[in-house]
């Protein structure tokens, strides 16, 4: 009885989910805004070029800073070089949009770490849009008197997985994840901004039927370096193809699941599930001195579902 009250529920959430005019739109912004998109690598197909063109229309009206793209925007076999003909029908031919012509900061997926992880990184020389300095990094903005600092992380490597299929990811087992992880406690060691949010591609805890190794390794390596700190408000990331968001006991982080931009799969609720989607979509991340909000957008331009944190 209690799981069909919470389908019930969630199912509620999914149908009050309001239609968005432009003018409706332009209300979500703050002083200051981004988009979060992933899992993009279709080369236009499913659901990538109308959600490429929402984007670009919604940028209109709420100028975002950037687009955080959180990983697998080459899907299969990522690419092999900065000269790779998926650059262009992956990426630069279906966000072409006008709007879309801002900074977008990477961090690579498990589908990148099938090919060239350096051609993702060095493709920062190739577009004047692609800002990728290295596998993690973070950047700070400040507007209107708020601030927000943004870690980007690189999860792949974190995960026994990936490192053991030498042959399919196999630059996954030659990083450092003691260098990562000590970098991440640095970062947010000192971090000051009004709001701290962590990005990377993998869930930390997430409804799915990938591996449950997966989900593990981040709960026992990334996870205990984000709680660490009461200041990361989220932890943001794809992967899994649907919008979920998630509390744990123990923990003051919303882990927040983005859909894919492109090809979507089912969910259900889990223990922990505020929301969850099988919707194709992206995010809207929108922030002030004293709230931070990410707002679920569906294909059609739908807010599905909002997280809110307040001071």
């Amino acid at each position: 009885m209690k799981r069909m009250t919470t389908w019930a529920i969630l199912l509620m959430a999914t149908l009050i989910a309001f239609a968005q005019t432009p003018e409706q739109w332009a209300t979500l912004k703050k002083d200051i805004n981004f988009f979060l998109a992933n899992d993009l690598g279709r080369n236009g197909y499913y659901d990538q070029k109308p959600i490429a063109e929402l984007m670009g229309v919604m940028a209109e009206e709420i100028g975002p800073e950037c687009v955080l793209a959180a990983g697998d925007v080459h899907h299969f076999d990522g690419v092999q070089s900065i000269h790779d003909p998926l650059w262009m029908t992956n990426y630069e031919l279906i966000y072409s949009h006008p709007e879309l012509m801002i900074d977008w900061l990477p961090i690579l997926g498990n589908h990148e770490y099938r090919g060239s992880t350096q051609a993702v990184m060095d493709y920062s020389d190739v577009s004047r849009r692609w800002e990728m300095p290295a596998r993690y990094y973070t950047r700070v903005y400040e507007e209107e008197g708020t601030s927000i600092r943004i870690v980007m992380v690189d999860t792949t490597p974190l995960m026994s997985k990936y490192r053991e299929e030498n042959q399919k990811y196999p630059e996954a087992c030659l990083q450092d994840n003691e260098k990562q992880l000590a970098w991440v406690d640095s970062v947010l060691n000192v971090a000051k901004e009004d709001w701290v949010i962590v990005v990377g591609h993998h869930p930390i805890f997430a409804e799915t039927s990938k591996d449950e190794s997966e989900r593990l390794d981040m709960q026992n390596t990334l996870d205990k370096v984000l709680r660490k700190y009461p200041k990361v408000a989220m932890y943001l990331c794809g992967h899994i193809h649907n919008f979920q968001h998630i509390r744990v006991p123990g923990s003051s982080i919303d882990y927040v699941v983005n859909s894919s931009a492109s090809l979507s799969r089912k969910v259900k609720p889990i223990e922990g599930t505020q929301f969850c989607s099988p919707e194709t979509g992206f995010s809207v991340i929108a922030a002030n001195e004293k709230e931070l909000c990410v707002h679920m957008i569906d294909k059609n331009g739908n807010v599905l579902h909002t997280i809110k944190r307040c001071k």
